[in-house]
């Protein structure tokens, strides 16, 4: 029986998995609700990999337009969230590659992250908030600096929380060499943040 919808709106917060099923069906009122839960993640996701929020917006709203558009290819042999972060994360690489391209007639692409993206807390006093921005910057930086195969495994492991498997899954690789990817990479975070790891 194809839902109405009705049944989303009860307290029960349906699964990830059981609103693309419906979506699949014609609701697109569920489509809605994965949208929702989904905005924010990736668009850190891909902010942290990418460091331009202009270009992190664009990619967030082409992932959900080919969600919208391919929505009978997700099948139930992965969770939502590993297919969603599947898409995402190709489109990412896809700008990376892009701008080397790009490159090699612009020195313009070699200038520094968008400064203003901040999520303030609105509990924060103003000297707090600074301190929160600028220490935010001070990571973005060091983890722009690492290689795109070690940005995307420690995004998705330490800022965004999936397990080792599921990133394999996301990425593509074994997960072996997951783990070796995000130690590599969180040496070398540890290194370039010594100092704001002394300081607080």
């Amino acid at each position: 029986m194809k839902p109405d919808g009705s049944e989303l709106h009860r307290g029960n917060d349906p699964t990830d998995e059981e609103l693309i099923h419906r979506f699949q069906q014609g609701d697109n009122y569920a489509f809605d609700i994965l949208v929702k839960r989904y905005k924010d993640p990736l668009l850190n996701f891909v902010f942290r990999f990418l460091g331009d929020r202009t270009e992190a917006e664009d990619i967030v709203q082409e992932t959900f337009l080919r969600l919208f558009k391919n929505k009978h290819y997700y099948k139930e042999i992965a969770r939502f969230s590993t297919w969603i972060y599947t898409i995402a994360g190709n489109l990412a690489k896809t700008e990376l590659r892009k701008r080397r391209r790009r490159s090699f007639f612009s020195i313009s692409n070699f200038t520094g992250t968008d400064k203003d993206y901040d999520i303030p807390d609105l509990n924060e006093s103003p000297e707090k908030a600074a301190n929160s921005v600028l220490t935010d910057d001070i990571i973005q930086d060091a983890v722009n600096k690492l290689s795109p195969k070690f940005k995307e495994v420690i995004v998705l492991r330490d800022m965004q929380g999936f397990s080792y498997e599921e990133i394999a899954e996301i990425v593509g690789i074994p997960l072996g060499t997951v783990k070796s990817r995000v130690n590599r990479a969180r040496l070398k975070l540890q290194e370039d943040l010594k100092d704001l790891i002394i300081d607080n």
